[in-house]
């Protein structure tokens, strides 16, 4: 029996070529025909750089990048928002493991679609976690809340809102603020202000500055508040200051956004981290409120968080609040239709057993503890080399973040000669300390401090 004729794969016949040509040609024509006969447009695509421009990268995951490519045996990583245990290793916390495990072993776990809301035990306890067990606010159902893609869908989902339903008021933004605040609130049609918040000569709040800035506002409009340990300054409002901000609020009429992506994490104690949240809401606010879990619970591959709105105290709260509800989750559906389990599952395990949810405080105290520690040891450093100028900020802010107060050019310097990675506004991550590079950052602080002006 005669074998086929095999098909030749190294060139093509005369014909194969004008028949590959013919089609080419055809195809250009198409597209001259459909796109360049219109308005100019360029014939091979629609989205040419003057439509299109290639976007700028993310600082801080290019700082990540640059960092990891690095092969210097003495690198510090000084940026990343992630906390780090002494051996400057990822820390699962033991209690994540505990819940992991009974996640794993429950028989009836699937992998089903959560409601458009998210999951319900987890929103009910974020709920009691942010306002506390016995609010008013809860019982009188004020709150109405929805499992979103941690703090920055919360975010992202509260602008929309807000963008949506008042009609793009002005929000007002401390300055400096997270990064990602200001692309997130231009993205959702938000007009955006600032509001003073850090001194750079004191290194400390610009409690006046704030004030003035907010008693200028129109009234309505919208004001974002970090709850606590502020990002990136680690500067925090006292209570008392806090006292005077919400009053500023109330005369002019203003509407709290609270960021909380920290609760627990900057002091270890988790109702004193909320306690400004908490006084807003007593004192009748209006409010809406972005919570985060990736920190506190180092979920942060995850995406587990929550968005709350408070409505203030009334006999429509609750017709309010419903009909609050309800256009969130229009929303939410059409943005995401439904968000992650595994994160929230996780969570609400903890927070929902009361002895799941001791030991959570103990690894929250383990984390803010050695970041605590961190900073007395990174000004000790100091203080014993005797760097120039006042270091007291180190010791003085609070939670992940500090606000060193170097300048741009110091802070390339100090990577390029030390391989040691920060912001480019002096921002340093204080979890990318330990007692094994401390002293070693603390020295090249104090070069470029002493010899980059």
């Amino acid at each position: 029996m005669p074998s086929p004729p095999r098909l030749s794969t190294s060139s093509s016949s005369p014909a194969s070529s004008r028949s590959t040509t013919n089609a080419n040609s055809r195809l250009s024509q198409v597209r001259q025909h459909t796109m360049g006969s219109v308005g100019g447009l360029d014939p091979e695509t629609r989205f040419n750089d003057n439509v299109v421009p290639q976007a700028p990268e993310d600082p801080l995951f290019g700082l990540m990048a640059a960092y990891r490519k690095d092969t210097n045996e003495k690198k510090v990583d000084l940026g990343i928002g992630a906390y780090r245990d002494n051996n400057a290793k990822p820390w699962v916390l033991p209690v994540v493991k505990k819940a992991d495990e009974i996640l794993r072993n429950d028989p009836n776990l699937n992998h089903e679609y959560l409601p458009i809301a998210g999951l319900a035990d987890f929103t009910s306890a974020a709920q009691k976690l942010i306002l506390g067990s016995d609010s008013p606010a809860i019982k009188e159902g004020r709150v109405c809340s929805l499992q979103t893609i941690s703090g920055t869908g919360a975010v992202h989902l509260g602008g929309l809102f807000l963008s949506k339903f008042l009609h793009s008021p002005t929000i007002y933004l401390s300055n400096p603020t997270w990064a990602n605040h200001n692309q997130i609130f231009t993205n959702v049609h938000l007009p955006i202000k600032q509001y003073p918040y850090f001194s750079a000569k004191t290194k400390m709040l610009d409690l006046d500055g704030m004030l003035d800035t907010l008693k200028a506002a129109e009234p309505g409009s919208i004001v974002l508040l970090h709850a606590c340990a502020h990002n990136p300054t680690g500067v925090d409002p006292t209570q008392e200051q806090w006292t005077q901000i919400a009053k500023v609020c109330q005369e002019k009429k203003l509407f709290p956004f609270f960021d909380c992506a920290y609760q627990g994490f900057a002091s270890g104690d988790l109702a004193k981290d909320n306690w400004a949240i908490r006084h807003f809401v007593e004192q009748g606010f209006e409010l809406v409120i972005a919570q985060s879990f990736a920190k506190n619970f180092g979920l942060y591959g995850e995406r587990a968080g929550a968005f709350h709105s408070v409505a203030a105290p009334g006999p429509k709260a609750q017709d309010i609040t419903k009909r609050v509800a309800s256009q969130l989750a229009i929303l939410q559906r059409s943005e995401i239709s439904n968000p992650p389990a595994y994160g929230a599952r996780i969570a609400s395990i903890v927070l929902n057993d009361p002895e799941l949810f001791k030991q959570w405080e103990g690894d929250l105290r383990t984390m803010s503890g050695r970041i605590i520690e961190m900073r007395k040891s990174l000004k000790s450093e100091l203080d014993r080399l005797q760097t120039p100028g006042n270091w007291d900020h180190i010791t003085s802010q609070i939670g992940m973040f500090s606000f060193t107060g170097i300048s741009e050019k110091q802070v390339l310097a100090i990577r390029e000669k030390w391989h040691v990675y920060m912001t480019k506004n002096g921002r340093i991550s204080m979890a990318g300390l330990n007692t094994g590079n401390v002293k070693y950052f603390a020295e090249a602080l104090d070069d470029v401090v002493r010899n980059v002006k």
